[in-house]
């Protein structure tokens, strides 16, 4: 590989940016080529396919190898509540890194999450050194309009691939009005995964946690659900 190429990966790697080296195992021509550059690429479809399942591999022509880079998918969960203890395990299997914020640490107690990173701190502050990006999944389940709406925005500016909030429609319908008037555009509020998880008629806190995972897998991996978050 190309030394340069090779830095370029590296920092893409260190900002997690995602990243596909395009190789012509003929050839032995390379380029690198980032997930904003995909759909002007002569491999374009292709390409984005990549982004999203994050697989490297060879093409039908049988001379041109993909090597995928791209960030692991980090979910932020905006409050220690029941429902995040049944989905902190379900994320690990995932594959998801997970952290929970909440000022309140009456609930952010590592007695309650002892083997997840949990900040008891305001979401704006925990953020503040690790902030969101498009492979981030926000979910928020506070139900405090204080603590919740605050991240809600900035996962929505940050183009997080997934942003979910716990809620019913009339809840949801007050936060789209109190995010309006903060200023969020009513296009990116339409991203927003509300109320949250698919809708399998989950009623307890794990059936609620499996519907999130299943929701938040979705958007990461499938076409529609790309589509969505770039909307």
């Amino acid at each position: 590989m190309r030394a340069d190429l090779l830095v370029a990966m590296n920092e893409a790697r260190r900002a997690r940016r995602a990243a596909i080296l395009v190789t012509d195992t003929q050839s032995g021509q390379t380029r690198l080529v980032g997930e904003a550059d995909a759909a002007a690429d002569p491999l374009g479809p292709e390409l984005e396919r990549r982004f999203r399942t994050g697989r490297s591999g060879m093409l039908e022509d049988g001379r041109t190898f993909l090597t995928v880079q791209v960030p692991p998918p980090r979910m932020v969960v905006i409050g220690a509540v029941h429902i995040s203890q049944a989905l902190a395990p379900i994320a690990r299997v995932a594959g998801f890194d997970m952290v929970i914020i909440d000022p309140r640490t009456a609930f952010a107690t590592k007695e309650r999450f002892p083997d997840v990173p949990l900040l008891a701190e305001w979401p704006d502050e925990a953020l503040r050194d690790k902030p969101l990006d498009a492979y981030s999944a926000l979910v928020a389940l506070t139900h405090d309009p204080k603590i919740d709406d605050g991240p809600i925005a900035a996962a929505l500016a940050a183009r997080c691939f997934y942003v979910g909030a716990l809620g019913s429609r009339k809840t949801h319908g007050k936060r789209v009005e109190r995010l309006l008037q903060d200023g969020v555009a009513a296009a990116d509020l339409e991203r927003i995964h509300a109320p949250i998880g698919l809708d399998i008629g989950a009623q307890s806190p794990a059936e609620i946690a499996v519907a999130i995972m299943a929701e938040v897998i979705a958007a990461l991996r499938t076409s529609a659900g790309a589509k969505r978050a770039a909307a």
